[in-house]
């Protein structure tokens, strides 16, 4: 009797402890190009939570892909990180981003180009946009090419969801994916400009 109340009562309680948990959850919000290589970058980080792709820094509410697509919305291709704190710090994020994009080109990522390809770092607040702003400054100081950098820094405006078939594309279609990342040369050129990928 005592083991069937003590489970009951923790079964009550783990919804609490997940909702306390996750209003200690951080948000960051970023645009690298293609949504889904992003995506699937920012899953690998210890302390990510969760990754959506969607669409932000438009003037249309509720775009679909095909509108953002039209570059008539204004819409980059954004992915929105929830993230532990406790885990990794939002600098440590913004190092992962930097990495993970080609900051010397306007707008276009790789064999993408148009304004939703544009590369973001979309605060959330203004210690966010501070932390953005001094790791722009330090990577202008001590950035391994020549090219200067026109990422964008700014505050976030409204996020929307991309379609569920965008959500999560490079587990539910690893071949195509794959052939498409390769294909782009995403990854050729971020050697080229970073370096070979740190070992794990």
């Amino acid at each position: 009797m005592k083991t069937a109340t003590l489970l009951l009562a923790l079964a009550a309680a783990w919804p609490v402890a997940a909702m306390a948990q996750a209003d200690k959850a951080g948000t960051a919000i970023f645009a690298g190009g293609c949504f889904w290589c992003v995506e699937a970058d920012f899953d690998k980080v210890p302390g990510v939570l969760e990754t959506v792709s969607g669409y932000s820094g438009g003037k249309v509410d509720n775009p679909t892909y095909e509108q953002v697509s039209s570059k008539r919305t204004g819409h980059a291709e954004v992915v929105r990180i929830r993230f532990d704190p406790a885990k990794v710090s939002y600098e440590q994020l913004l190092a992962v981003f930097w990495k993970s994009i080609d900051p010397t080109t306007r707008d276009r990522q790789f064999c993408d180009s148009g304004s939703p390809y544009r590369t973001a770092i979309y605060a959330v607040d203004d210690q966010q946009l501070k932390a953005a702003q001094a790791s722009l400054a330090a990577l202008e100081k001590a950035k391994p090419f020549k090219e200067p950098i026109v990422t964008q820094i700014e505050k976030a405006s409204r996020f929307y969801p991309a379609e569920d078939y965008h959500q999560d594309y490079y587990k539910k279609n690893p071949v195509r994916y794959k052939y498409y990342r390769t294909s782009c040369g995403r990854d050729a050129r971020l050697e080229q400009l970073w370096g070979p990928p740190a070992k794990p």
